[in-house]
């Protein structure tokens, strides 16, 4: 496989983790669908692993020039998940939010911690020596 066909790849990939947290996130908001053995959350966690693994390798749909805007909204999102209990508060349509929230987070969360450490990785290995 060549660099494109990874690229369109780590692309669907990531729409689908997307589409997926935003379906799974609406059906756990109406009390339809409530995760309790954890499958929507595992292969969200699984498609946002081999995303961020794509990418890892220049692979994906982050670029090296992305990664810092993707980990800043990385983090903003992550927060977001984490704070469902002040979506929760709001009137109507707080479960489905709270919801949507916590699954987008679960999908973007194990991608931003290999972009990461592939920043990291980058920064520790550009740094020159003291001399």
């Amino acid at each position: 496989m060549d660099n494109k066909m990874f690229k369109t790849l780590g692309t669907w990939l990531f729409l689908l983790g997307i589409l997926i947290a935003l379906i799974i996130g609406l059906l756990m908001g109406a009390n339809v669908y409530t995760d309790t053995n954890g499958y929507g959350s595992l292969v969200l966690a699984a498609l946002g692993f081999i995303v961020g693994v794509l990418s890892f390798f220049a692979v994906g749909t982050i670029t090296r020039d992305e990664v810092p805007t993707f980990l800043i909204a990385a983090v903003l999102l992550v927060g977001v998940g984490a704070a469902t209990a002040l979506l929760q508060n709001v009137s109507i349509i707080g479960p489905y939010l709270a919801a949507m929230a916590t699954m987008i987070a679960v999908f973007i969360a194990p991608a931003a911690v290999i972009l990461a450490v592939r920043a990291i990785w980058d920064i520790g290995k550009s740094a020159e020596p003291n001399k």
